[in-house]
């Protein structure tokens, strides 16, 4: 991370929560900071709205940024039970109502990890949601044409902890008490980072997040919404999509991500029609955090591209 560590997770003066409602009764929220352009940023697992704030203390000065929580993380609403539901498309709907109540303007979409399938989402759908979108980027942007490829050599190693998402002995196990929280979400900030303390200075206010109630079958519900399309995904019986998304689209990939390899990147043609793609050469999976400067470069390169 190019920034100073100590300061980069700083919640910088200024910056205002939302907390909106859905149809259903949810509440949803979002951090804004900043002014300009519009940047809407959905994240990942295990991460909430303060994942994007390295980030967004560069980009802010000259962008209006939103940071929201999906459903079941942050200061987002919980489900009660695990969930089966809360896809890529019911992520989608959420981030369309909040373009819907907050953007006066259309809207730069940017996504990691889960953010990575809600993009995919959007773009496929952004008439029907109606949402006025420029365009995607994306740090890390698994696909479906992925394939096999996700069970192939040692890669089935990394992936065995979305099949204990779905048991009830996770939720169990590791939500006992703060130390087995905070045990398992740092395997994951270490193991899937190059530089392994980039989330050492919030590290406690990640365990903050995820002891809440209801925090970690939250994020899990997301595991079990999407299983069977996984399971269809590593058997390769998910073709490619009828049709492209036709939205600009970019993807600044972390070289060293152990988990969306950055070797996937060959079946980003199979998904967009226009894709443009680089390499973040001394990232792993959280690029964002990783390679602040470079992402923050990146996004407004590719906007700058988007407007010529």
């Amino acid at each position: 991370m190019d920034a100073d560590r100590n300061t980069a997770f700083e919640v910088p003066p200024g910056l205002i929560h939302h907390y909106l409602e859905t149809s259903d009764g949810r509440k949803l929220h979002v951090a804004e900071f900043g002014s300009g352009p519009i940047l809407i940023f959905i994240h990942g697992w295990p991460e909430f709205w303060k994942s994007w704030l390295p980030l967004v203390n560069v980009l802010g000065p000259h962008y209006r940024c939103l940071m929201p929580c999906l459903y079941g993380f942050g200061l987002s609403d919980k489900p009660e039970a695990l969930r089966d539901n809360v896809d890529a498309l019911f992520h989608a709907q959420d981030i369309a109502l909040i373009a819907d109540k907050l953007c006066d303007q259309p809207v730069t979409l940017i996504g990691h990890d889960i953010g990575g399938y809600v993009l995919q989402a959007l773009g496929g759908r952004h008439d029907a949601l109606g949402m006025n979108i420029k365009g995607l980027i994306f740090f890390n942007c698994p696909t479906s044409s992925v394939g096999t490829k996700w069970v192939e050599g040692r890669h089935v190693n990394e992936i065995w902890y979305q099949s204990f998402h779905l048991t009830e002995l996770a939720q169990n196990l590791v939500g006992y008490n703060r130390d087995t929280t905070a045990i398992y979400i740092r395997h994951f900030l270490n193991h899937w980072s190059v530089k392994k303390d980039c989330f050492a200075p919030v590290f406690e206010e990640w365990v903050d997040n995820f002891i809440a109630q209801g925090a970690l079958r939250g994020g899990f519900s997301w595991y079990n919404s999407n299983n069977e399309k996984r399971l269809n995904t590593l058997n390769g019986k998910l073709p490619p999509p009828d049709q492209k998304i036709t939205l600009p689209s970019a993807v600044l990939w972390g070289r060293h991500d152990p988990i969306l390899k950055s070797d996937w990147a060959e079946f980003l043609d199979d998904h967009f029609e226009i894709i443009t793609y680089e390499f973040a050469e001394d990232s792993g999976h959280f690029v964002h955090v990783e390679e602040t400067e470079a992402c923050a470069n990146f996004i407004e390169k590719t906007i700058a591209k988007w407007q010529r």
